[in-house]
């Protein structure tokens, strides 16, 4: 049961980690449009 718990976590972890990145790379790129549209 623990393990379960364990890996559980851990997977959880995972995908909340690579929410964190995508969400990341969306805020850079979507500044850099917005920059570009300024600039024409």
């Amino acid at each position: 049961m623990t393990m379960r718990k364990f890996l559980l976590i851990l997977s959880l972890a995972a995908l909340a980690g690579c929410n964190t990145v995508d969400g990341i790379g969306q805020d850079i790129s979507g500044g850099a449009n917005r920059v570009a549209g300024w600039l024409g």
